[in-house]
């Protein structure tokens, strides 16, 4: 989560934002998966009842925004990133996309580093190219391997394309 965390805080500084919503891209960085560990039957019952249908590896996000909304958080925006930073969301703007970026880029991950590396250095100037090509090579992966495609994946694949033309 720091790793996520310094990316953003970097990608903010960069873009200039104002000190409130550098601290938010920062916050969500550390945020994002304050339950990533916990058991998936666990985080099940703590999931609003439409995301009970996902797989244990995405009930992470929607747990936790639950629990951060909970514990008191009242920023929407911040709550939803959380909630859907593993399938990515039509809705998001550029915090839920450096987040959903930063998530992949993350310089702890060592399978593709090369393109991650590359990809990383193109951020935040490119965030929206970024952005489509990481969602465009999940989704490739998971039709490749005969895996389901989550909706709201689906509906964020095609957002992004529509903004392309």
């Amino acid at each position: 989560m720091g790793r996520v965390a310094d990316l953003l805080g970097g990608w903010s500084d960069t873009l200039g934002l104002g000190p409130l919503e550098r601290t938010r891209w920062r916050a969500v960085g550390f945020l994002h998966d304050v339950l990533r560990d916990e058991d998936p039957s666990v985080l099940k019952e703590r999931v609003p009842p439409a995301e009970r249908d996902l797989p244990g590896p995405l009930l992470h996000g929607p747990a936790g925004a639950e629990r951060l909304r909970v514990e008191g958080v009242l920023d929407g925006e911040l709550l939803a990133v959380v909630a859907f930073h593993t399938m990515g969301d039509a809705s998001f703007g550029p915090l839920g996309r450096a987040l959903y970026a930063a998530d992949f880029l993350e310089p702890g991950r060592s399978f593709l580093a090369d393109w991650r590396g590359e990809l990383r250095g193109r951020m935040p100037a490119e965030l929206d190219d970024v952005v489509f090509e990481i969602v465009r090579a999940r989704v490739g992966k998971l039709v490749e391997q005969g895996e389901e495609v989550r909706p709201r994946t689906v509906e964020f694949w095609n957002h992004l394309v529509k903004e392309r033309r």
